[in-house]
């Protein structure tokens, strides 16, 4: 795996980090965007630890570009910000998880093994947001990009706190079929997202 954080700091902390697990093999560290896009796709990890607020290039629009280029790259947006606009652009863009910068240890080496297994990484405050913008929108025409009442109520648990095994529990389902709701809810917002532009495209070519 990879990391793009500009702090030098904090990249070095990471990178430090993500040396203690034995499972987890860090190829690389970069300061910036254009390096990363530069450097990523001969080293071709499976995962990118990437700042959201990059000099020069963002780490939303770097995210994008290396997607195209590493086919099946998966990537966690690591930020300081929680505002409601930063997350949907950078889950709406395709991240495949977004952490806070304040994520406990732990919790940033479990969400990287979670998305290299196929994963949604996302904190209650996260959850929040999610429910809170689907609600705010309303439902879709498209019937499939709407939330189901299983993704609803597990999404509803995640915001109350609870972790995926206590999900499991309660739901009476798996873990790995919480990790699949999850990443299933984060392609509803990208499905979505492209819906709702190909609609306000029509609306405005009729």
């Amino acid at each position: 795996m990879v990391v793009v954080e500009d702090d030098g700091e904090l990249r070095k902390q990471m990178v430090q980090l993500l040396g203690t697990a034995p499972d987890i093999r860090c190829v690389g560290a970069f300061a910036s965007g254009e390096e990363a896009l530069k450097e990523i796709p001969g080293l071709k990890p499976n995962v990118v630890l990437m700042d959201i607020q990059l000099p020069r290039m963002s780490g939303i629009r770097c995210m994008a570009e290396l997607k195209k280029l590493v086919p099946g790259l998966r990537v966690i947006m690591v930020t300081i910000y929680e505002d409601s606009d930063r997350i949907f652009k950078a889950l709406k863009a395709g991240a495949n998880g977004y952490l806070i910068k304040s994520s406990h240890a732990l919790q940033i080496l479990e969400a990287v093994r979670d998305v290299d297994g196929g994963g949604a990484p996302m904190s209650s405050h996260i959850a929040s947001k999610v429910v809170e913008h689907f609600h705010l929108i309303g439902p879709s025409p498209e019937a499939e990009v709407n939330l189901s009442p299983r993704e609803e109520q597990m999404l509803n648990l995640l915001c109350s706190g609870f972790l995926y095994k206590e999900i499991a529990d309660k739901m009476n389902i798996k873990v790995t079929t919480v990790r699949y709701f999850v990443q299933n809810v984060c392609q509803k917002l990208h499905v979505r997202n492209r819906v709702e532009a190909v609609a306000r495209h029509r609306a405005k070519s009729g």
